[in-house]
């Protein structure tokens, strides 16, 4: 499907390894790492399994990782992960991953982040406009930005990525080797180390904290080659994250101890107030903004791909197939998904748009990496052995963070079954209108 019909304009490729690195980082790291500690802390109650829970979550990651990358290698085709799920199994599943994508993942992803934005935002500056007015305004200008082309986005999103690495590492320099004024009034935690059970319930905070390597390979069809700079940019960009989360975590825990941490609910905050006072707070502040701002960015540039993928395939609308033909940007397909995202942050609150978007992209996650055994399989069916990137240790670590995933989808949906249905619903809905969609027997192949 990635070669256009005649007379059509194609996709430009102008993207390389530094902007696919920036585009993972960036899909990455949102405000997650500047409250999660805090998080993790409350079910873990020791310094070693604080920073364990970040190391097997990171280790989930970069399995991820691995697994995309292999799989953006075998197939380097528009929509990425759209693309995946398509072959792998029948245009249905790819088709439900793109229309909960719309309604539900992205989208709610996207409004939620862009909330916080603005909740920063009216702080840092004093103002009593509503902070989903602010979200809404933001989504409109980035959406606008992406417009102008692939080459405009994406510096956008390589300059926020920059500026928030700034700001993490300003966190750490300040909490790992500063010299903080720790609070000593903490509130001491239980004597028991949390356990398990304690393990168990820290890793969806921090796996939540994790996600988003897979956008990356939305803009498989705009790279210059896809089969060599986006495996490097998705291990390059995941180890670089992981190191960040770890040290941020260090930094926390030195600053405040286990017992402060977990009484707080701006670690980040918290950190840059004991070191410089109130201003430290303000500027760490600013940073979680544009850190903010900046994975609303990503989610921008990356996602409407897979909607201009599925109208290719004759499954969504015609027009948002179209890309207009100086900016060679799926222009229809950006202006939906700011539309959606508007409305969900108009009308949604921020705990209510996560506990729904949860369930459902990380049951994508585990049917994307299944996807690779069935690759795998096809391929040693028919006696080939391509040269390309692989995942270490295949088939075991594959199925590790295949059942990881649907484990934490499974256990999302039974402890808050009311906001994850939605999700549910909205998925099963998909599945009663995609007879409706079909308009062609099967994609275009390359």
């Amino acid at each position: 499907m990635e070669n256009p019909e005649p007379g059509e304009v194609p996709l430009a490729r102008r993207l390389g390894l530094f902007d696919a690195t920036m585009i993972v980082m960036g899909g990455i790291i949102g405000a997650g790492i500047f409250v999660n500690p805090a998080v993790v802390a409350r079910n873990v109650h020791t310094p070693l399994l604080v920073l364990g829970a970040w190391l097997i979550g990171g280790m989930i990651a970069l399995i991820g990782a691995f697994v995309y990358a292999e799989l953006a290698a075998l197939r380097p085709r528009v929509g990425g992960q759209y693309a995946y799920l398509r072959d792998a199994y029948h245009p249905i599943v790819a088709f439900l991953y793109g229309w909960t994508l719309l309604l539900v993942v992205q989208t709610g992803g996207m409004a939620g982040a862009a909330i916080i934005f603005g909740r920063y935002f009216c702080e840092l500056f004093g103002l009593s406009i509503s902070e989903q007015v602010i979200a809404t305004l933001a989504l409109a200008i980035l959406t606008a930005i992406n417009c102008l082309g692939v080459r405009a986005g994406s510096n956008v999103q390589s300059a926020l990525m920059l500026i928030k690495l700034v700001a993490i590492a300003l966190l750490i320099g300040v909490g790992c080797f500063g010299s903080v004024k720790t609070n000593p009034a903490g509130v001491e935690l239980p004597t028991d180390s949390g356990g398990f059970a304690g393990l168990a319930r820290a890793m969806a905070p921090v796996l939540f904290a994790y996600g988003g390597w897979q956008t990356a390979s939305f803009v498989s069809g705009e790279m210059r080659d896809p089969r060599r700079d986006l495996p490097r940019g998705l291990l390059i960009g995941v180890i670089g994250v992981i190191l960040c989360y770890v040290l941020v975590s260090c930094s926390c825990l030195r600053a405040l101890g286990v017992a402060n941490l977990a009484r707080t609910n701006v670690p980040a905050s918290e950190v840059m107030r004991y070191a410089f006072g109130e201003r430290g707070a303000q500027v760490i502040a600013a940073g979680i903004a544009i850190s903010t701002l900046g994975f609303l960015s990503q989610s921008i540039l990356t996602a409407p791909r897979v909607y201009y993928a599925m109208a290719r395939d004759g499954v969504f609308f015609k027009a948002v197939g179209h890309l207009d033909p100086r900016t060679r940007v799926p222009t229809v397909a950006i202006v939906l998904q700011g539309l959606c995202a508007a409305i969900i942050a108009l009308t949604g609150k921020y705990d209510q748009i996560l506990n729904y978007v949860v369930a459902i992209d990380v049951l994508f996650f585990g049917l994307t990496g299944a996807s690779l055994l069935i690759f795998r399989a096809r391929l040693e069916g028919k006696g080939l052995d391509e040269e390309h990137l692989r995942v270490p240790w295949h088939p075991i670590t594959t199925s590790v963070f295949v059942l990881a995933c649907w484990a934490i989808s499974i256990s999302t949906v039974m402890q808050f079954p009311r906001n994850a249905g939605i999700g549910v619903g909205i998925l099963a809905a998909g599945a009663l209108i995609y007879p409706l969609w079909r308009q062609s027997p099967s994609p275009r192949e390359d």
